[in-house]
């Protein structure tokens, strides 16, 4: 993991991934399940086939739609099976040599891999095989599976891929092919999503249900924590390698990463998403007109605040979808645009109206800030501020990429403070155990909670071997970039 600036104040996702074994279409298939999935990952994306004699890979910098459109590029993915990967990273962090999915000849065949999450002991492990011998080629946590691989000392390649998965700490959920089988797995806490999907016969495996939904693939079950599938012509074996514990899901999936036409883990993200929002109005009513979303990952709490509360929804800030992460504006003079850049206020309806704000997440501030300022200046009577999670403390080590816990707003600020901060008339958090009654349960139970919440809570469900966590931020000049 690493900390960058950013351009927007969001967290970011940082891969999602896409397999599919039995199909001669293989490849033109996973660039279309990767552009269900680039909402978890947008700076660079790399497909590996096989056709039965070799293996065959592309990997670009950008968006799927950049390159992977290129009939020319897609004719190059031959073969019946293929698995896809598409990354977001920080700054210094998009090399091509970090873009997955990677790949290695072993004795016993090639085999590539790609995977989701963040291993939190791959610098330990990395140290190790570095003095046993081995030669890293990038700085990604990905790459310490395929040396564990390498020096696995079981013979069968499911006994060695096995022994590899229990080294591994953290969140992962992985997919990979060989020259005879394809392979899916999560981590035993299950944080990352992964799901199983059926096209004709044909077997799939990839991070989020949409991702099926795009090329008319059946969705057929969650691949569970802790299940290794491995799929070859003769179907589909289950497997148990790790010792089974509690469930820990990313509770920010439904929060924020997924999108909100995937069913994950039983459940489809925009209900939950709007049951948030309801909990919300319930929680912390607001005496005000109209309820408008910060676009676009507000909306759905922001539909459900407005039908807890009986007040009319409206469409108070239009976002500007055209403008990229890269946008490079012309001169220091126009800097104030800010905001603008992505935003607008919708001053007919908001002029002379007290008006609720319903966003996501709260992460430095700066553009709650922005946008609370483009209301008023649209004229506004009041403005007030709904979040449809609790306040983001701490920073997460699986998976996503989050500032420094020192520029997380609420982990230096109140309540209040922060209400100050953005010059908000008021602020208000979904409770925790509001948020897990919109996940389905009753509250959060704090002695094993159900759902990983460690953004929240500072709780985290597993050791973090390469972390300081006095500081809770990695060792930069020592650690990798976890970019999974």
């Amino acid at each position: 993991m690493a900390f960058g600036e950013y351009d927007d104040d969001k967290l970011h996702e940082e891969c999602g991934v896409f397999g599919i074994y039995g199909h001669p279409d293989s490849g033109a298939l996973t660039t279309l399940g990767l552009h269900s999935l680039q909402h978890r990952g947008q700076e660079a994306a790399g497909i590996v086939s096989f056709d039965g004699k070799q293996f065959h890979a592309e990997r670009h910098r950008g968006l799927i739609g950049d390159s992977f459109t290129k009939q020319s590029v897609v004719d190059e993915l031959k073969g019946h099976r293929a698995i896809g990967h598409t990354r977001y990273s920080t700054t210094g962090g998009d090399e091509m040599r970090n873009i997955q999915p990677f790949f290695a000849e072993f004795f016993g065949g090639g085999f590539a891999v790609a995977h989701n999450g963040n291993i939190t002991n791959a610098n330990s492990l990395r140290r190790d095989l570095q003095r046993e011998g081995a030669i890293f080629q990038s700085t990604s946590d990905t790459e310490v599976i395929l040396h564990l691989l390498a020096m696995a000392k079981n013979t069968m390649f499911v006994d060695r891929l096995q022994e590899t998965l229990t080294r591994l700490e953290g969140a992962f959920s992985l997919v990979g092919i060989s020259a005879k089988k394809m392979i899916g797995c999560r981590d035993p806490l299950g944080v990352r999503p992964l799901v199983l999907g059926d096209l004709d016969g044909a077997f799939i495996l990839a991070s989020e249900s949409c991702a099926l939904d795009i090329i008319g693939a059946r969705f057929v079950r969650d691949i569970e924590p802790g299940e290794l599938v491995i799929i070859n012509d003769e179907g589909l074996v289950s497997l148990r390698p790790f010792k089974k514990i509690k469930q820990r899901f990313c509770i920010f999936e439904y929060v924020y990463f997924a999108r909100p036409d995937s069913m994950i883990e039983g459940k489809n993200v925009y209900d939950v998403r709007k049951a948030i929002g309801t909990e919300l109005a319930a929680e912390s009513p607001c005496d005000v007109d109209i309820v408008i979303p910060v676009p676009d990952s507000g909306t759905p709490a922001a539909i459900g605040f407005a039908q807890g509360a009986n007040l009319p929804f409206e469409l108070g800030i239009i976002r500007n979808h055209y403008v990229g992460r890269t946008f490079i504006q012309p001169s220091d003079s126009i800097r104030h645009i800010g905001v603008k850049l992505k935003h607008n206020a919708n001053r007919k309806l908001i002029e002379g109206k007290r008006v609720v704000l319903v966003d996501d997440s709260i992460v430095r501030g700066t553009t709650s800030r922005k946008i609370v300022q483009m209301v008023r200046d649209a004229g506004a009577a009041e403005v007030h501020l709904r979040i449809a999670s609790p306040p983001t403390r701490a920073s997460c080590f699986y998976g996503v990429d989050t500032p420094h816990r020192q520029k997380l707003l609420a982990s230096r600020m109140s309540v209040e403070e922060m209400a100050d901060f953005i010059r908000v008339d008021s602020l208000a958090f979904v409770s925790i155990d509001g948020l897990y009654r919109a996940a389905g349960e009753v509250a959060r139970d704090n002695e094993v909670p159900q759902y990983c919440d460690a953004c929240f809570s500072a709780e985290y469900p597993t050791s973090l071997t390469d972390y300081d966590e006095r500081s809770n931020v990695s060792n930069l000049s020592l650690l990798v970039e976890a970019k999974g």
